[in-house]
């Protein structure tokens, strides 16, 4: 029988049991339904719910005692069932060991029938004629393991068992595709089980002198397996912890000397060993280290304290654990193998069991352990630290471990010995605080010495310590070090007794560490600032909560960055602490969080979102005050452009959901009497929670107001994260892919009372018809997320017309040639599937979509122009990959092999027509062609196509370098199928292994031959890189299924590949280098990144080695240079496999071998070579250092390796790096009085790579020392990027310690004035000199001998004077003293100072290479003193151009919060006028740019005022008129418009002509429409801050109302535009009016931009009017015309590959009309006031009543159109907009009528409230929303 009929067989039985109560009938019923379910879920958290519900179930029943009263047959039979389903989930340790604990319950009840059926089950499987499965033994692993009864079976079953598995390892151990599978894992395993669970029954056969035979078999294959040929390190792991547990189960010395001879006999190549009275051999000995590996792993991991300490026989050995497994550690952990992670995990399994045993280890030596004279300490301190930062995965990890248990190992000796010095934390303090800053291993071994030195010593000794923690924030990789420090200091000082109370630990915190925090909250690095808040601050109030005060007290919110600060220090406290922050600040708090929630920066407005949404106490159900502000918050915030905004909104807006619905749930609980309260507080409960229930229910209904086609991708975005978290949190959806965030249980009582008050309808018709409307989205993550929440939450069927309508319009959509609509299509087939899957039973949709591909295959076959239009082939498979492999439905179970078999066959065709296309050969006549045809070839091909379609030849027409549409058509149709044909093969053959128990009868060795070729042809034949792409995803899943199949036939596949594209490299190249497969390297990268990573990676070994060697080949004498080479090709597939990620650092391996090879390799006589050469090492650097710097003057905030630990793990580079610096040094010198440049190609990559090291530790000096002689000797090169270089890598080899000693030696060789010098020499010299004087300067400790390196410096003033020629030495030599000028004394600065300025005022002679760069290095260092800058500010108008050029670049680049900035700026005014007629274009665009920097960075926090200004006004009227002429004629370009329209507005004040300043109005009217350049809007709104306020401010009273309207009619264009940047700017100049007409007198508070559009429309409404403002209003409603929307819905146009983008992308018509209704209403009501604007308002109504009935009408004829039609509208983008158009002017027509006695009868009033209500109603129901405020003025009138 069935599980299913067998439990319906238990239900009758045990139900049809009268003596049973109808409670506990139901129990049972119950418990049989959830053992069914979990049977049935292939989910394993269902499986381990349904499972954990049936335990509680069956336990209750239990205590009724209705389990004895069953009959024997009935119990014999529940226990066959719960057996049954353990041997079902054999593979789900929680789900086993659930069953076992009702197999259990049952035994108390009959524990021989429990006992009996479990070993008929295990007697079945030792008493078996075949051999052991890999069922067989993964079910003797389960009832080993998890099963209690099962291991008393296997008890009396042992020897059997043994007998079993030895047999299975004389078969596995001779196949090496079994010796490296699951079956021999798996064997293993179930010995180690054995060895473990049962050893009384093994220490009978082992340790006794009784022959055990099957033991010594098995013991005999275990070390087969360590010491032999299998290549899978799992296995051989696996392998030596179990011998390891054979051992463990004697109790004599016997045990240890196994142990100490199993690791003896790696150092020999056979050897016997003897286990008490087994023997067995080690025949050969093929991988030395894994054995070793696997043997200390496992001794370390199983033995017991005897064995480890025992000697061996011949007690050479002081014991096992010291001397025989000390070395073999030490030797593995130097070794730099692809295990190397298990490496120092041993060598951390050995400190933990030294410590342990350390008073045995003592009473056995008699002396200390660790003393100071220590060599095992020593070894121990070398081998960690110099892994401390080690790139390979989980080394640094392990390394750290350790650290920290040598610390403890090292306490506990000294404890022992009465040793109070304990010399060697001070040692490692010293060494670890020496370390760079950049050093990543510093911050965690500081955290470990903490408890051991305290937190004072620390800081004392480490005074930079606080900055460096800053620092450290501030940089990616090293934030999570930096915080946990500080987490350990104040943790340490929090338990250190020097503070008495609460108040004097934190004043003790206060002092250090509050200004830290501040300026990490107040910096303007965000990525501090993110840290600070999310690792500083919830750690600072854990440790001392009362720190919250000394914080706030620091924080200004009207400084900047002070008010992020404020709301991160109050959220942090109130999530961290509980409290009420609202308390806080003297009750100013709430006052202070408005501002935040307006501001116009994000993560202000995130931080106090987040301080109103968190609580620690999820029943803290929010005050009245906060439920409003949220309600205000989150319709504000929903279009935001951030990604992690919308993440971090979610997140507040489901914290907040949590709050209200566990409160609403506890008050469910009191409201049904579940919990007591005093009747007056019921009434307050109900309310409470009718407000709760009120909110979700309004939240849940926002969302669907911003869901339609028109709105912005980011508002869309955020509605639907919304609507996901509402339904998360307030629905009963259980979700089987989380672990946390499921409802609770009593979730159904509070929707039950939701739902009594007709709120929370999550579900209805109008809600699904909107989410579908999503799924025609343009974007992916619309769509992804719509259907996201259909499948998972809507119900599980679909009304017929709507599934019937949109089953047709994905049927179109399918044929559509747009990617994208293929997209829509394939997920809407997936959704229609999954919900009305039970509806289509009869319908058979894999068949239909084969059928499909077949028919447009056939399309494409017969007439390739049509397919691409109404055929193509993509759309088709999309959908099959999205049906069958992207779902969890039982599609798959149709997939007979007959299916199969067609699929390949077509996909085959398919693949060879696409690519018979390209190459112009659709009869597949080149099919054996090897090279993919060049771009030409294919543009040629298509052409051809097109013509011969068109019924003609070639066409003669002129040539035209863009696309045509049908060649566009043809490249995508081929392309993406190609693509789409990759992914859906891999997903194919990995659904039939891994989900198909019968893979050899659906796919047979030739199938997957088949589907290998497909892979073949397109990755080599096709050069498009996105097919190749996708193509690669379905290959390596291909490749991944065969590689872990036991079948070595179907493993020989891919490998065969691989080594036939290998031969293809290696084989002479007839093909232009431009005709190479992109797919070449990406399939053998495909190949090797599919392999099991613990087998060793043979292929990655064989190929690495076969490009080499292919690399290394000589190129032959003649070559053609244009063609492909053999070793180029190589060198490029070697690039492929450095810079896959999915080998990680397996290819780290071989990094010091590939880097010599490109090294060497730029060499090569071929230009092709040299590129590949560099390309490779390039790649390789990145992987070897791990994190590419940014750039090249902050490479210390990427990358933290030091150079000491860099040639640790690369020792084989360092003396080929050596050499090369040595050779290129020597040539250097031997040619230095030589006219001639000697090439030395690799030495510029060398250097480059050194200057990206850091310097190393000091006590590792030694070992790159050689490197320095030859970074000294090449500061002569005479290639300037050389010395540049050279320079930094100098710094990099060099120590701090040793800066000064190098330092003193340079300044010492500086020349005399009379000496004579190589001008290279002394350039070269002085960078050095400059660079590591920069890194003792910025080292922030005292340096000794500084003073005396800065005198001889001194002394050599003469390079800076008129006696050094060359201008590049003289800037060398003032970047030298800009360095160290704080250390220079006042007089030689003062002689500095005249010689630069002197410099600068002389005329120009002759042209010099370098005088540009040194006037500008002069004038940066002597503007950096106030008093000097001045003096050379004034001289401005007789210096040079070219001088006066670099100074305005220097003002444009650094003078922005320069102390004589408005001098500067008087200057710039004072000769605009020259400036403007100069003949120099550059000096013209720097000179504007400069003008309008200064007057606007640094003051945009502060108002507008007018600054002075010196020119004249017919001066000034010239200037601004040359100006607004370049501006009006747009004359110059883009850049040079921005700064002129910025000069305007900066003048414009001064101007009293109105004339010019509606021209300037005019131009920014023309500059803020979308279509004007982004630079240009950006202009714009940078011109309104300059001017607006200012002329609304001082122009005459009957002018500032035209102004007014033209302004803030710009503005609404800006704070709608797509730039966030403009958008913000534009919001600044609406806080700008706001803080003019507002009565603070303090800095500008930036509001949000949805908070600036609703303040102007007030001021504009408020203050004009009766000047124009209704027709400005009007102007921001849609135009869109409900008739064109009506058509294109109907029509069956032809459709193009690509489709025109809106101008402004971020624009929402809808969201405008509901903005811009109110005011319009304002108006409405104002027209009896003003006669004009009555007219005004007369004339539009007249106009507009016509078009809205003929809308209406409109309406009417699309509700009353089929279902198709409509949800063709519904995805229309104008739709929307055009409909909320019409409902703001028929709203404001109705008001009109209302109110307006002088308007002309149009139509009756009632009519047209009626049939607005009647439109508003019908359209809502049919999923159309609109914004709340329409829906007011819509549904408000018909009652009035």
């Amino acid at each position: 029988m069935s599980f299913g009929e067998l439990i319906t067989s238990l239900q009758k039985c045990a139900i049809t049991d009268e003596q049973v109560q109808e409670n506990v009938k139901q129990d049972l019923n119950l418990f049989y339904e959830r053992l069914l379910e979990s049977s049935r879920s292939t989910v394993k958290r269902i499986k381990e719910r349904c499972l954990e519900e049936a335990v509680q179930l069956l336990k209750r029943i239990s205590k009724t005692r209705v389990l004895f009263s069953l009959d024997e047959s009935h119990l014999l039979l529940m226990i066959q069932i719960l057996i049954s389903l353990q041997l079902e989930t054999v593979g789900i340790s929680t789900a086993c060991r659930k069953i076992d604990q009702m197999l259990q319950e049952l035994a108390g009840v009959n524990q021989q029938l429990v006992y009996s059926e479990i070993k008929k089950c295990l007697q079945a499987i030792v008493h078996k004629e075949q051999l052991l499965s890999l069922d067989d033994l993964q079910r003797a692993c389960m009832f080993l393991e998890h099963s209690a009864i099962g291991r008393e079976v296997w008890k009396k079953l042992c020897l059997p068992l043994m007998l079993k598995v030895a047999q299975l390892f004389t078969f596995v151990l001779e196949e090496e595709f079994l010796r490296d599978g699951p079956l021999c894992y798996s064997a293993v395993k179930l010995c180690l089980q054995i060895f473990q669970l049962l050893p009384n029954q093994l220490s009978s056969v082992v340790w006794t002198e009784m022959e055990g035979s099957q033991v010594q078999n098995i013991l005999q294959a275990l070390i087969d397996i360590i010491y032999g040929p299998c290549c899978n390190r799992d296995t051989c792991l696996l392998a030596g912890t179990a011998v390891a547990m054979l051992l463990n189960s004697s109790h004599s010395q016997a045990a240890g000397h196994a142990a100490s001879r199993l690791l003896q006999i790696s150092n020999q190549e056979s050897g016997v060993v003897t286990v008490s009275g087994l023997q067995v051999n080690c025949r050969s000995i093929s991988k030395k280290e894994i054995a070793l590996l696997a043997v200390s792993r496992g001794v370390l991991t199983c033995c017991q304290p005897h064995v480890l300490l025992s000697t061996n026989a011949d007690n050479t050995e002081v014991c096992l654990l010291l001397n025989g497994l000390f070395s073999v550690i030490i030797s593995l952990c130097e070794e730099k193998l692809d295990c190397h992670y298990f490496a120092f995990e041993v060598l951390t399994l050995w400190l933990k069991k030294v410590k342990e045993n350390l008073a045995e280890i003592r009473a056995i030596t008699g002396d200390r352990l660790l003393s100071d004279s220590s060599s095992l300490k020593q070894q121990l301190v070398h081998i960690i630290l110099s892994n401390a930062d080690s790139p390979v995965d989980g080394v640094s990890e392990s390394a750290r471990s350790a650290f920290s248990l040598l610390l403890d190992l090292y306490q506990l000796d000294c404890e022992m010995c009465d040793d109070a010095e304990r010399t060697l934390y001070s040692s490692l303090l010293h060494r670890i605080t020496n370390l760079p800053w950049e050093n990543k291993a510093k911050y965690y071994q500081l955290c470990a010495l903490l408890p051991f030195l305290g937190s004072d010593k620390i800081l004392s000794h480490y005074p930079e310590l606080p900055n460096h923690i800053l620092k450290c924030l501030s940089t990616h990789h090293l934030s999570s070090c930096g915080s946990e420090l500080y987490k350990c200091l104040i943790q340490q000082q929090r338990q250190e007794p020097s503070c008495q109370n609460e108040q004097s630990h934190v004043d003790q915190w206060a002092m250090g560490w509050k200004c830290v925090l501040i300026e990490a909250l107040t910096s303007e690095v965000a990525f501090l600032q993110n840290n600070c808040y999310i690792h500083l601050l919830p750690i600072t109030f854990r440790v001392f909560p009362s720190a919250v005060e000394p914080l706030l007290s620091s924080l200004n919110p009207s400084s900047p960055g002070h008010l992020y600060a404020w709301a991160c220090v109050l959220s942090s406290y109130r999530a961290t602490t509980g409290q009420s922050p609202w308390t806080l600040q003297g009750g100013t708090t709430l006052k202070i969080l408005h501002l935040a929630l307006e501001s116009a920066d994000d993560k202000v407005r995130l931080a106090a979102f987040n301080l109103l949404c968190c609580s620690p106490k999820t029943k803290d159900f929010p005050t009245q005050e906060e439920l409003e502000l949220i309600k205000s918050f989150i319709p504000q915030n929903l279009n935001c452009e951030s990604s992690s905004f919308r993440q971090h909104f979610q997140n507040g807006v489901r914290q907040f959901l949590v709050r209200i619905r566990d409160c609403c749930l506890f008050f469910v609980k009191i409201q049904n009497g579940k919990k007591k309260q005093d009747a007056s507080n019921k009434e307050e409960v109900k309310n409470l929670l009718d407000q709760g229930t009120e909110f979700v229910d309004w939240l849940g209904e926002l969302p669907y107001c911003y869901l339609a086609a028109g709105h912005s991708y980011q508002r869309k975005k955020t509605s639907l994260l919304v609507l996901t978290t509402v339904l998360e949190t307030c629905t009963a959806t259980w979700s089987p892919d989380k672990k946390k965030g499921q409802p609770p249980e009593t979730m159904d009582c509070l929707i039950k009372y939701a739902k009594q008050k007709e709120q929370w309808n999550f579900f209805c018709r109008a809600k699904l018809l909107v989410l579908l409307s999503c799924l025609g989205d343009s974007t992916n993550e619309i769509r992804e997320l719509s259907a996201n929440l259909l499948l998972r939450f809507f119900p599980s069927s679909f009304p017929k017309d709507i599934s019937t309508a949109l089953f047709t319009q994905t049927k179109q959509l399918l044929c559509s040639p747009r990617v994208q609509e293929a997209q829509m299509a394939a997920l809407m087939i997936k959704v229609l599937h999954l919900i009305c899957g039970s509806n289509m039973q009869e319908f058979d949709l894999v068949r239909f979509l084969f059928n499909e591909l077949e028919k447009h295959y056939c399309t494409v076959k017969s007439d390739m122009m049509l397919a691409v239009r109404t055929n193509p082939i993509h759309g088709i498979l999309s959908a099959l990959q999205r049906c069958l492999f992207d779902s969890p439905s039982n599609m798959q179970d149709k997939l007979d092999r007959s299916l199969i078999l067609f699929a390949l066959e077509l996909l085959e065709n398919i693949s060879l027509l696409l690519l018979g296309v390209l190459y112009g050969d659709q009869e597949g006549t080149s099919n054996g062609q090897d090279a993919p045809p060049s771009f030409c070839d294919m543009g040629n091909a298509i052409t051809s196509l097109i013509d011969q379609s068109s019924g003609g030849g070639h066409s003669e027409t002129e040539e035209c370098v863009l696309l045509s549409e049908k060649h566009s058509l043809v490249l995508t149709c081929c392309w993406v199928s190609l693509k789409e044909t990759g992914i859906f093969l891999g997903s194919l053959v990995d659904h039939v292994f891994s989900r198909c128990q019968v893979s050899n009868h659906l796919l047979t060795k030739t199938d997957l031959k088949r589907v290998s070729r497909v892979f073949w042809n397109i990755l080599l034949k096709c050069r498009q890189w996105g097919a190749v792409e996708g193509c690669c995803i379905g290959f390596t899943k291909f490749c991944a299924c065969l590689l872990r199949s036991n079948d070595p036939e179907l493993k020989e596949i891919p490998a065969d590949m691989l080594k036939q594209v290998l031969q293809v490299i290696a084989s002479p190249r007839s093909t232009s280098v431009t005709r190479r497969a992109a797919g070449l390297p990406m399939l053998i990268l495909c190949v090797l990144s599919a392999e099991v990573a613990s087998k060793g990676r043979p292929l990655l070994a064989h190929s690495v080695e076969f490009l080499l060697e292919t690399a290394k080949a000589p190129l032959p004498e003649r070559w053609d240079q244009t063609l492909d080479l053999s070793q180029v090709c190589a060198v490029h597939t070697l690039q492929a496999l450095v810079r896959g990620t999915a080998l990680g650092s397996a290819v780290l391996q071989f990094a010091p071998t590939v880097t010599i090879l490109s090294l060497t390799l730029l060499s090569s006589s071929c230009w092709a070579m040299r590129n590949a050469a560099l390309q490779l090492y390039s790649s390789l650097c990145s992987r070897m250092l791990g994190h590419c710097p940014s750039n090249e003057d902050d490479k210390s905030a990427q990358n933290g390796m030091s150079s000491t630990a860099f040639f640790c793990h690369y020792s084989a580079l360092q003396p080929f790096l050596s050499a090369e610096l040595r050779e290129a040094a020597d040539v250097l010198q031997r040619q230095s009085n030589e006219a001639r440049l000697h090439l030395k190609p690799s030495l510029f990559p060398i250097l480059t790579l050194l200057a990206q090291l850091h310097p190393g530790v000091q006590d590792s000096v030694q070992s790159l020392t050689d490197f320095v002689p030859p970074l000294l000797q090449l500061s002569a090169s005479p290639i300037y990027n050389v010395r540049v270089m050279a320079s930094r890598a100098l710094v990099a080899i060099t120590p701090p310690s040793e800066n000064i000693k190098i330092l003193l030696t340079l300044v010492g060789q500086l020349p005399g004035f009379q000496q004579r010098y190589s001008h290279n020499w002394l350039h070269g010299h002085l960078l050095q000199i400059k660079a590591l004087f920069q890194r003792a300067v910025g080292a922030q400790s005292p340096v000794p001998g500084l003073h005396e390196v800065v005198n001889k410096v001194e002394a050599s003033l003469w390079l800076a004077t008129e006696a050094q020629h060359c201008p590049l030495v003289k800037m060398a030599y003032v970047e030298v003293i800009e360095a160290i000028t704080q250390f220079c004394s006042e007089h030689f600065l003062s002689q500095l100072h005249k010689i630069l300025t002197d410099d600068l005022q002389k005329a120009q002679l002759e042209f010099q290479i370098g005088l540009s760069s040194f006037h500008q290095t002069s004038i940066s260092f002597l503007c950096t003193n106030p008093l000097w800058a001045s003096h050379i500010w004034e001289k401005f108008s007789i210096l040079r151009l070219d001088v006066r050029l670099v100074l305005v670049k220097w003002a444009v680049d650094r003078c922005s919060l320069h102390p004589v900035k408005e001098l500067i700026h008087e200057v710039l005014q004072a000769n605009l006028q020259d400036a403007l007629l100069s003949q120099s274009v550059e000096y013209r665009h720097l000179y504007l740019k400069a003008l309008v920097t200064l007057a606007t960075f640094g003051e945009s926090l502060l108002p507008q005022l007018p600054l002075k200004t010196s020119l004249k006004e017919p001066v000034l009227v010239e200037c601004v008129e040359l100006l607004l002429e370049d501006l009006e004629a747009q004359r110059g370009g883009p850049e040079f418009l921005s700064d002129a329209l910025g000069a305007v507005s900066l003048l414009l004040c001064y101007c009293s002509s109105f004339s010019i300043i509606e021209r300037w109005c005019k131009v920014l009217e023309d500059y803020c429409l979308p279509h004007a350049s982004e630079g240009l809007r950006m202009a714009c709104v940078e011109a309104l801050i300059l001017a607006g306020v200012s002329l609304l401010n001082h122009r005459p009273n009957q002018e500032k109302p035209t102004i007014m309207v033209r302004l803030v009619n710009i503005s609404l264009h800006l704070l709608q535009d797509q730039s966030v940047q403009i958008r913000v700017k534009a919001a600044y100049f609406a806080s700008m009016l706001k803080h003019t007409y507002g009565t603070s007198c303090g800095s500008i508070f930036v509001m949000q931009v949805n908070k600036a559009l609703p303040f102007l429309l007030d001021k504009l409404t408020e203050q004009c009017w009766d000047s124009g403002a209704f027709g400005i209003l009007l102007s921001h409603l849609p135009q869109t015309d409900l008739r064109s929307v009506q058509t294109n819905a109907t029509q069956n146009r032809c459709v193009a590959l690509y489709e025109q983008d809106e101008a402004n992308v971020f624009a929402e018509p809808s969201v405008m009309c509901a903005q811009v209704l109110p005011y319009l209403l304002q108006m409405a009501e104002k027209c009896s006031q003003s006669p004009s604007l009555g007219i005004q308002l007369n004339t539009w109504a007249k106009e507009t009543v016509p078009h809205v009935l003929e809308d209406l009408q409109i309406c009417k004829e699309l509700l009353t159109g089929d279902m198709q039609t409509w949800l063709t509208v519904l995805i229309d983008a104008h739709f929307h907009s055009a409909l909320c158009g019409m409902l703001t002017r028929a709203a404001l027509l109705m008001r009109l009528m209302k109110l307006s006695k002088d308007l002309p009868v149009l139509c009756e009033l009632s009519t047209l409230q009626q049939a607005v209500h009647a439109f508003y109603c019908e359209f809502r129901e049919n999923g159309v929303h609109f914004p709340p405020s329409l829906t007011t003025a819509v549904v408000g009138e018909p009652s009035k």
